[in-house]
């Protein structure tokens, strides 16, 4: 029988949701989850479904991806790195959501590049750079050898 390695989950939503300041109820609520259900969650009791962990990493702020990763949902071994790097620039709060999503299509048409790109394997889909998306995050449009 596979070990679903919960209680890791438990402990980083736990963590997650102190350093965000909230107390159990008010992320159950946030979550739109019962507070016991969540108190299980939180203990290792209980392994939440993809829906309910979307619903609290939207509450406390951080990437559902990382989320899944935790729970077993996505493979923790090739995925890590690139959730935690997600996870990184989307909980920085001195980037307001269109430089963070300029971030995120830029540092995912690199991995592309090198071959490493993890939303193909997961969706099927790619969305390209456009160079003046860089130009407005504030940076200078790259030009390619070709």
């Amino acid at each position: 029988m596979a070990s679903l390695n919960v209680g890791n989950l438990g402990d980083y939503l736990r963590e997650q949701r102190r350093s965000a300041q909230l107390s159990l109820r008010q992320l159950a609520e946030a979550a739109g989850v019962s507070n016991p259900y969540l108190s299980q969650i939180e203990r290792g009791l209980r392994k939440p479904s993809a829906e309910v962990l979307q619903q609290v990493a939207k509450a406390l702020r951080i990437s559902a991806e990382t989320l899944y990763v935790r729970a077993g949902i996505l493979d923790a071994e090739r995925d890590r790195d690139e959730v935690e790097t997600r996870a990184v620039i989307l909980a920085d709060p001195t980037l307001d959501e269109r430089q963070k999503q300029v971030l995120l299509q830029i540092y995912e048409s690199f991995r592309k590049e090198n071959g490493t790109s993890t939303t193909e394997r997961h969706t099927g889909e790619h969305t390209d750079v456009p160079a003046d998306a860089v130009d407005d995050a504030g940076g200078e449009p790259q030009q390619t050898a070709g």
